[in-house]
């Protein structure tokens, strides 16, 4: 079975930009934070896309950027897929006031606009970059949470769990032998 065509344009984008991202330091013409021309040079055969406003190339710029990029991203959706997915196996699993507090406190982030919030929480702790990583990953979390939950809550109640629960079988067996691979 093959896969849709926007799937395939979209990996080939994410491979080209991958190996942008790791072979930055062979593709880039100058070095990343070299001066090398005057300032606001016009794109040209020297600088293909010119220069910025203190004398670097900007192709140079955009190839180191693309490494920052995607290394950020990468980071992002692993801690939002681990925090997501942890803390919505957790409120299945365990249920009542513990599912209860998490669910509301998903809400309430997923009430407030996207952008508003990472802004106002960077205004408070800084705009570092381990700063802006968890602020946007705790962010994006909460459709992980979501989907996990409802997908939890859906495992939870089949045959062979209620099975394992009877004989004994400790919640993190549960979660992680039966909740985890059947959904």
């Amino acid at each position: 079975m093959r896969a849709p065509l926007t799937s395939q344009v979209g990996l080939v984008v994410v491979i080209v930009y991958a190996f942008v991202a790791l072979a930055a330091p062979v593709l880039a013409p100058f070095g990343e934070t070299e001066i090398v021309g005057d300032q606001w040079e016009p794109w040209g055969s020297e600088f293909l896309l010119g220069t910025d406003n203190i004398g670097r190339d900007m192709l140079t710029r955009l190839i180191y950027g693309a490494r920052n990029t995607v290394g950020m991203a990468f980071v992002i959706t692993c801690l939002a897929f681990i925090t997501g997915g942890f803390t919505g196996m957790l409120a299945a699993t365990l249920g009542g006031w513990i599912d209860q507090i998490l669910s509301r406190i998903v809400d309430i982030l997923m009430a407030i606009p996207g952008l508003v919030f990472v802004l106002l929480v960077l205004s408070f702790f800084g705009t570092a970059i381990p700063v802006l990583i968890i602020v946007i990953s705790i962010f994006e979390s909460t459709r992980v949470f979501r989907l996990t939950r409802a997908v939890a809550m859906n495992v939870e109640v089949m045959d062979y769990v209620e099975v394992s629960k009877l004989r004994g079988e400790n919640m993190w067996w549960i979660v992680w032998c039966e909740i985890l691979p059947n959904t």
